[in-house]
């Protein structure tokens, strides 16, 4: 089985609930997890599957660890990879932000040669504007909003998961809910 890493950063541990959420529904035994404050360069070289996990804060700031990180992040080759995103945002609250952190690590994705995968509908979201979106259908990646959605976030990961198996092309042991 292929080897994945998921980097993710978390504030107020709403982020980390939701990537013990995607471990816990996958059960891989190959997956990786590391805290975005404790990554080094190296740990983006290891993998050729990344999975990206962060929430938008205020007015369309990266989670503070990310923010952190970001200049270092910018320099990363991500040519050969294929790179997965999550974010958490409230889309009534800051829905002119709604998961701008999605939007700001694919830009440097894309921008330094990487592929994404794992895009994820618009519909059902009610926000104003995003950096995430894909187009106007889809988001680079799967939003969810624990503020005003908590109810819809299992099932969402769940049909997000679905798609990277297909996307990543991997046989994954799924725990059953």
């Amino acid at each position: 089985m292929r080897q994945i890493a998921l980097i993710y950063g978390s504030d107020t541990g709403m982020t980390e609930e939701i990537t013990n959420s995607i471990i816990d529904i996958w059960n891989l035994c190959d997956i990786t997890v590391i805290e975005v404050c404790e990554v080094k360069k190296e740990d983006f070289e290891k993998f050729d599957i990344l999975i990206f996990g962060l929430s938008t804060w205020y007015d369309g700031d990266l989670q503070s660890d990310w923010e952190d990180y970001f200049d270092e992040f910018k320099k990363i080759d991500f040519t050969g990879k294929t790179v997965a995103l999550y974010g958490l945002g409230d889309q009534y609250g800051y829905g002119e932000y709604f998961i701008d952190g999605v939007g700001m690590l694919a830009e440097v994705i894309l921008r330094n040669n990487g592929q994404i995968t794992g895009f994820w509908s618009t519909k059902g979201y009610d926000f104003k504007e995003s950096k995430a979106l894909y187009n106007k259908d889809y988001f680079y990646g799967l939003a969810i909003d624990e503020d005003n959605q908590p109810e819809l976030s299992q099932q969402r990961i769940i049909d997000w998961l679905s798609i990277l198996e297909v996307d990543f092309s991997l046989k994954l042991t799924k725990q059953k809910i």
